[in-house]
């Protein structure tokens, strides 16, 4: 008889802990973003004078502590969106950070050709036929985000920026920003989508202080003809004149990568550097190219140096002849009369 009692005691006092944890009172966690400032007011109350303000995360309000009245809502919480129900530590639904190299700058989702190979669909336990069928559903996602033709533009000439611009991450961004303002101002109808990219990754390089020069992107962007030259020269030209962008490339913008590809000791690339200096200003440059005197004066650096440079290696790092070479050399040495001599 005892032992029944106490297990039926012990039962209801289990029941009884069930009934109070399930009872027990839902607590909400303090939002780390409610410790940004959302505040978009400053200045005085235009009713009653004061400067104090009251500003309500949830609403998204900010108020007068004195009169009450609300001087601005509907604002923007900066922070990360805390309401996901996932068990993790880390409860934020912040996705991948917007990107111009992208048609539809990354908001959209995608359905990854990489998790539909034949390989990729073994190790996800798909069947062949399910593969079969999420390539389709692929296929008329990606149809469904190019429908109109500016979409299908954007796509070709991110594609041909991403692949082909052989630019850092940084550089990239500017390029796509400059081909959109390019679609925004009507510069791209009637010309070729590969000659616009090329022009807006030649002007973002420059701009970068790390030049391109033409004959590169060229060849990068197979514009190696004549006549597609000087299109990619024109289209430069128009693009730079309607977007504003007039830095001007000097010769010591080229000395680093004309150091890198002569393999050169850092001695000459300083050495260059303190003779562009002492010659720089004197206007016997003016109408040079400024490629051709990098190359004239890093030239002039490697015969001073142990790490000496014939002329037909510089001339095809530098993208001009032996004879504009040595005529460069020639106002170089009267600036800057040789060591020798």
């Amino acid at each position: 008889m005892n032992e029944r009692h106490t297990k039926s005691q012990a039962g209801k006092e289990k029941s009884t802990l069930k009934d109070t944890k399930r009872k027990k009172p839902f607590v909400a966690g303090v939002r780390p973003s409610q410790a940004r400032n959302t505040e978009a007011v400053s200045g005085s109350c235009e009713v009653c004078g004061s400067d104090e303000w009251d500003t309500d995360v949830r609403r998204g309000e900010t108020s007068c502590a004195v009169c009450g009245f609300v001087a601005a809502q509907n604002m923007i919480d900066p922070g990360a969106e805390w309401v996901n129900h996932s068990n993790g530590a880390d409860r934020s639904r912040v996705g991948a950070p917007t990107t111009l190299t992208l048609s539809d700058k990354g908001l959209s989702s995608e359905i990854s050709r990489i998790d539909l190979t034949s390989g990729a669909a073994k190790r996800h336990g798909m069947s062949g036929k399910a593969a079969r069928d999420w390539r389709r559903r692929q296929r008329i996602d990606q149809r469904s985000k190019t429908r109109d033709s500016r979409a299908r533009n954007l796509t070709s000439a991110m594609q041909f920026i991403r692949d082909r611009g052989g630019l850092t991450p940084q550089i990239e961004q500017q390029a796509a920003s400059l081909y959109r303002h390019a679609v925004e101002r009507g510069l791209v109808t009637g010309r070729s989508i590969r000659g616009v990219t090329a022009a807006c990754v030649y002007i973002a390089a420059r701009e970068a202080k790390l030049p391109r020069k033409i004959d590169d992107i060229a060849a990068a962007f197979d514009m190696r003809s004549e006549v597609e030259q000087k299109e990619l020269k024109r289209t430069i030209r128009l693009v730079a004149r309607n977007l504003g962008t007039h830095h001007i490339t000097g010769p010591e913008e080229y000395f680093e990568k004309f150091h890198s590809d002569l393999q050169l000791p850092p001695t000459v690339l300083g050495a260059a550097r303190d003779m562009w200096k002492i010659v720089g200003q004197d206007l016997s440059w003016q109408g040079k190219k400024p490629s051709g005197i990098a190359g004239v004066i890093l030239y002039r650096a490697s015969q001073e140096s142990e790490s000496t440079r014939t002329q037909s290696e510089v001339c095809k790092v530098a993208g001009i002849s032996e004879v504009t070479l040595r005529g460069l050399l020639k106002i170089l040495n009267q600036l800057a009369p040789p060591m020798d001599s």
